[in-house]
């Protein structure tokens, strides 16, 4: 049985229709209106729009926290009344998305970088298993007139990181952005007028003078202990890529680099790429690495570096958010520099981080994860994230926007950028069905060897090398 409608409902609702069409001239039009003049009742509009109001999202607990995560959820929830969002926040997110992902079940948004350990965006890249995101950075901005597509860091969307077929659509989202380098504590450089080095052979010159006894550490027992040059996080080094691809573009440029990123057979096994793979041999073999290193977790090492049990440790500006409440030397402070270069006069390169968002293929509620995608890159939510993790979208004048709420050891460490190149690792993706993973084989299953003599940078290229064949024949080969 159809019901009337009275006249005054076709008022209210003619009434409605007049308001939801002006908020979309005001926000339309307004480029210059900042976040904080966008109340929820401009985004409220879009609410009925979403048949299916319930968004599942699964998010990686890494260095910046869950407390941007718990906010941005509610604050998304109170904007769009009725919507409900079920996150799952996890260190080992990937080992819990996975079984669901079997199950054809998976999350509707995914905020895990493709660096993530587990490996599970690199799985479903391989799979073609994300979907795709172009038309939301086609779109305008929730809170400005201009296309999300315009707002993000020049370079990255049209990278293989985000890019990942070069077909010309976009298939993961930017998320944060922040230098990766050297950490040193800035008050023990002061208080012991080191310089920093900016070469090579000036860090190893370095690790002379630690030998110095009037150098050494004194433990919580008043023992004098001699501090190590370096430390990383030994049973993940998959950090050292930090220092390998600066490295190597330094050695060998870019666009030898840019054929390692590509699998081209030869590109691993050259001069170049050998005086880089040397450099970790001799922190390993000459006693420049710190005791113990190659067992530790990042938690652990990165307490040993902050206690002064190492005077570097290769790291990404999340650590000091990451490391808030671990025991530190007395006064330390968060210093940041980039890879040491060959020679003087080179050019320094430095490595950026950039973590995603993506929305699985299969996803249930694809459009509301678009719209919470959008809701993620608003003015309001980058301030947020730099207030709850100390960190920076990967968007134009996120930094200074982020400023006030950032740390000045944190917001410092952009200095890092300073005189270098940024790059970031671009690895072309691997076709469907491959079963490898070039990180296992350039660090996992090679860098212990390497610092403990148990195998020789001559077999480490050989080896990579050998996988670059055998992806090549992958590629030309159709996936059944």
């Amino acid at each position: 049985m159809k019901k009337k409608i009275s006249l005054l409902a076709i008022v209210a609702i003619s009434l409605f229709c007049m308001i939801y069409i002006s908020n979309h001239i005001i926000v339309g039009h307004g480029a210059e209106q900042s976040a904080d003049e966008v109340s929820n009742d401009d985004l409220n509009h879009a609410a009925w729009k979403f048949k299916n109001k319930e968004l599942s999202i699964a998010v990686f607990m890494g260095g910046y926290g869950p407390e941007y995560w718990k906010e941005i959820v509610s604050q998304f929830e109170e904007a769009y009344p009725g919507v409900k969002v079920d996150m799952t926040i996890s260190p080992r997110i990937g080992d819990v998305v996975r079984p669901q992902l079997v199950a054809g079940n998976p999350p509707d948004l995914l905020a895990v970088a493709d660096t993530e350990q587990s490996g599970l965006i690199t799985s479903l890249v391989k799979e073609k298993g994300l979907l795709d995101l172009t038309d939301v950075f086609e779109s305008k901005a929730l809170d400005k007139d201009v296309k999300l597509k315009d707002m993000v860091l020049p370079g990255m969307l049209e990278s293989t990181r985000f890019s990942p077929y070069q077909d010309g659509k976009i298939y993961m989202a930017p998320f944060n952005a922040g230098p990766m380098g050297l950490i040193y504590n800035k008050n023990l450089f002061r208080e012991k007028g080191w310089k920093l080095p900016e070469t090579w052979d000036e860090f190893f010159a370095l690790g002379k003078e630690l030998e110095k006894e009037e150098n050494y550490l004194t433990d919580a027992n008043g023992r004098k202990v001699k501090r190590a040059l370096f430390t990383y996080q030994g049973i993940y080094p998959d950090y050292l890529e930090e220092i390998m691809y600066p490295s190597l573009a330094n050695a060998a440029g870019i666009d030898p680099l840019k054929k390692i990123f590509s699998y081209e057979p030869g590109s691993f096994e050259t001069d170049e790429v050998k005086k880089v793979l040397d450099t970790f041999a001799k922190i390993g073999l000459e006693g420049y690495l710190m005791d113990g290193t190659v067992n530790l977790n990042h938690t652990q090492s990165q307490t040993d570096m902050m206690q002064g049990k190492a005077i570097f440790i290769v790291n990404g500006n999340w650590m000091e958010n990451e490391m808030k409440d671990s025991p530190r030397e007395e006064g330390f402070e968060f210093g940041m520099i980039p890879v040491p270069v060959f020679h003087k006069e080179d050019e320094r390169y430095i490595l950026s981080s950039y973590e995603q968002f993506s929305i699985p293929l299969r996803a249930k509620n694809p459009e509301l994860a678009k719209e919470f995608l959008k809701f993620l890159y608003t003015d309001e939510s980058v301030k947020l994230f730099a207030q709850k993790s100390n960190g920076a979208f990967a968007l134009k004048g996120a930094q200074e926007l982020s400023k006030p709420y950032l740390t000045p050891g944190v917001y410092e460490m952009f200095s890092a950028y300073d005189g270098a190149t940024a790059i970031f690792q671009d690895w072309k993706a691997l076709p469907k069905g491959s079963k490898i993973d070039i990180k296992n084989v350039l660090f996992r299953q090679s860098m212990t060897s390497i610092m403990t003599g148990k195998m020789t940078t001559e077999q480490w290229m050989e080896r990579v090398e050998q996988v670059f064949a055998q992806i090549q024949t992958e590629m030309r080969t159709p996936a059944k």
